[in-house]
């Protein structure tokens, strides 16, 4: 385990996404990050059964939100030495990222996380007054 203290910047993986957050605090096998910005947009579907289309609740998952506090276990989290860019422009680059790459594709499951992403985008407008 990297030994990072309160108020250090740090890349955090939770679930499929990947942000830049600061430590707030932490326990054993745990910190808690404070996300300050979005770097990879989760992905769409089950965590489970990556590219399947065919399960029982096919998940649209949004970004963790702007200093929203998440638990990342230990080995998730490295030290980030870069600037920090502005929350709402780094979850546009990541949500349109994400929307190229699978646009790219042609498969159920990018077609299906295409569809989920339309609802997400919409509540993300809402909530950041955002135009995506």
């Amino acid at each position: 385990m990297s030994d990072f203290n309160n108020g250090d910047i740090v890349t955090a993986l939770y679930k499929t996404g990947r942000y830049i957050g600061e430590v707030t605090d932490s326990r054993p096998g745990v910190y808690v990050v404070k996300i300050l910005a979005v770097l990879k947009h989760p992905r769409q579907g089950d965590l489970h059964n990556p590219k399947d289309v065919d399960v029982p609740l096919f998940h649209e998952r949004k970004a963790l939100a702007f200093r929203e506090r998440a638990n990342i276990p230990d080995k998730m989290v490295k030290a980030y030495d870069g600037e920090i860019p502005e929350y709402n422009d780094s979850l546009i680059k990541s949500f349109n990222d994400l929307k190229v790459q699978l646009g790219s594709e042609d498969s159920a499951f990018a077609h299906k996380s295409l569809e989920t992403l339309e609802s997400v985008k919409r509540e993300y407008e809402l909530m950041y007054s955002i135009s995506l």
